[in-house]
């Protein structure tokens, strides 16, 4: 999904809540990627990451986070 000059995985836009998955090559990536999280949190959305491995690994984890977050956003 576009949100200014950024591509995020998946938006809530109604909750400004955007997550992100993670691949290995965002180790490397990681100064570049917090800038991102910067820039998005400054227009107001609240950035949430997970690594590819815990959403196909523990989703139940993931989603239980996600819920957590949506009630610390509203």
């Amino acid at each position: 999904m576009p949100i200014g000059r950024y591509i995020v995985d998946f938006v809530a836009l109604d909750l400004k809540l955007i997550i992100e998955v993670d691949g290995g090559q965002h180790d490397l990536r990681e100064a570049r990627d917090a800038q991102r999280t910067r820039v998005l949190e400054q227009w107001g959305y609240h950035v949430v990451r997970f690594w590819n491995n815990d959403v196909l690994g523990n989703i139940e984890g993931v989603l239980e986070t996600i819920l957590h977050e949506n009630h610390l956003i509203r």
